[in-house]
């Protein structure tokens, strides 16, 4: 349906919210990878926020050619035209914002399942709350389309597999938005420590400030246009509570997850990568820290992750506050200690990631490692799109990086050591914890 008026648009998300909740599932076969044209289009789920930078205005349709901008790469590199044709939120008042915002004519919905059955859209960018990764990427890999999903990828290491297999079953390219890996300074810094400039690396400190506390506040009803038992979805039902939804549901572990969720997905997604270990994960986690004695978050102010991984030995820390470096100062990042001098790198998404001058001076001899260097996270996301090849922030590395942040909050909750298996993604003699590894869902909206 093509929405030309804010009017017009209105009534459409009235009717919008009555839609079936039907949802049949086009076979790959019959869905043709995107032609080498001139042109992709790109549907939009969840345009809160986040999910606004990601559009790409249905005004440049007569252009020769578009900008990435603010999706983690340079912003100066041309490609072939891109089009946002299709919009999708559950929050009228958003999805209004972001029509007028892309201007032409979208197609709007309120219902994700209704865009991914239009044919023509090569590619999804997801940017809904966490705990709706998971079964949104699953299920735009089913229908066809190629996927951006926002970091952490998901909610549960058994959701994190399946979003894996099902990009592998599907033959898609799912992109997860852990930036910093397509920043220029984490390139250099993978390919000065990777060519061993600071020896055998040990341990690598990863640094954060606090998870907020939360001030409660009453439950209310939800605002109107909002349709709050979709934004729910999967998760266990809460009363809306506004300090529970738009941008602070990453404070509570139903919906979110804290800091170490969200900033660690980018500052431990840089550490995975240049320590080379996308396709494993330790092999145990021990968390530290005490839980909220007020306020509304359950997500701890303070905590320290320690995991160790073997084969090679390594240790990885996540201390929020934790120790910032003496090289950069930055609210974030971490510090990499090898056996001859250390290297810090700092956030890790965007265009904030930065690295000491060594690193960004140091030339590649010949015959030394050469990392991959992504011409920016979008950028690469479109260059798979026509290649098929995996992009630098592929689902499988994504889920091990979430892997870690989830295993982080399963140790604080149950308050002791996990001995963790990386092959069969089980911790090891505790059914407890492994019960923790998934979520049974709610309704229609499980795996």
């Amino acid at each position: 349906m093509t929405i030309q008026t804010k009017t017009s648009r209105r009534k459409f998300l009235a009717q919008a919210g009555a839609t079936s909740l039907g949802f049949t599932i086009v076979p790959s076969s019959v869905l043709a990878s995107p032609a080498p044209s001139d042109r992709l289009n790109f549907g939009h789920i969840g345009i809160g926020g986040r999910g606004r930078r990601f559009l790409r205005p249905l005004a440049q349709l007569d252009e020769p050619a578009v900008q990435w901008q603010n999706l983690g790469g340079p912003g100066d590199r041309v490609l072939r035209p891109a089009l946002s044709v299709a919009l999708c939120d559950i929050d009228a008042s958003r999805l209004d914002l972001a029509a007028t915002a892309v201007g032409g004519r979208p197609r709007l919905y309120k219902d994700f399942r209704r865009l991914l059955e239009q044919r023509d859209i090569d590619a999804v960018f997801i940017a809904a709350p966490d705990h709706w990764h998971a079964l949104m990427t699953i299920m735009a890999c089913q229908a066809g389309k190629d996927v951006y999903v926002e970091k952490p990828a998901s909610k549960t290491v058994e959701e994190g597999r399946a979003m894996v297999t099902a990009t592998e079953r599907y033959g898609r390219v799912v992109q997860v938005g852990s930036q910093g890996r397509s920043q220029e300074t984490a390139y250099s810094a993978c390919k000065y420590i990777q060519n061993g400039q600071i020896g055998r690396v040990r341990e690598v400190k990863c640094w954060h400030y606090e998870n907020p506390r939360g001030d409660w506040t009453p439950d209310s009803d939800p605002p109107d246009g909002l349709d709050y038992d979709r934004w729910i979805g999967p998760a266990r039902h809460v009363p809306y509570n506004e300090t529970r939804t738009h941008g602070r549901f990453r404070w509570m572990l139903d919906f979110g997850g804290g800091q170490i969720r969200d900033r660690g997905a980018h500052v431990m997604s840089i550490a995975q990568w240049i320590m080379d270990a996308d396709y494993t994960g330790p092999v145990s986690v021990e968390t530290t820290g005490e839980p909220h004695h007020d306020g509304m978050y359950d997500t701890p102010q303070e905590m320290t992750v320690t995991y160790e991984f073997k084969d090679p030995d390594w240790t990885l820390i996540w201390a929020q506050p934790g120790e910032p470096s003496t090289e950069i100062e930055a609210r974030y990042g971490a510090v990499y200690h090898g056996d001859s001098d250390r290297l810090t790198v700092t956030y890790g998404d965007r265009h904030t990631t930065d690295t000491e001058q060594k690193a960004k001076d140091y030339k590649i001899p010949h015959g030394g490692v050469e990392p991959y260097h992504s011409p920016g996270h979008g950028e690469d996301f479109e260059d798979c799109i026509r290649s098929r090849e995996k992009p630098i922030m592929h689902i499988e590395s994504a889920h091990r990086v979430a892997t870690l942040c989830i295993l982080g909050n399963i140790s604080f909750r149950l308050r002791r050591k996990l001995e963790w298996d990386p092959v069969n993604e089980r911790v090891k003699n505790d059914e407890e914890a492994n019960r923790l590894l998934s979520r049974p869902g709610r309704g229609p909206w499980h795996l």
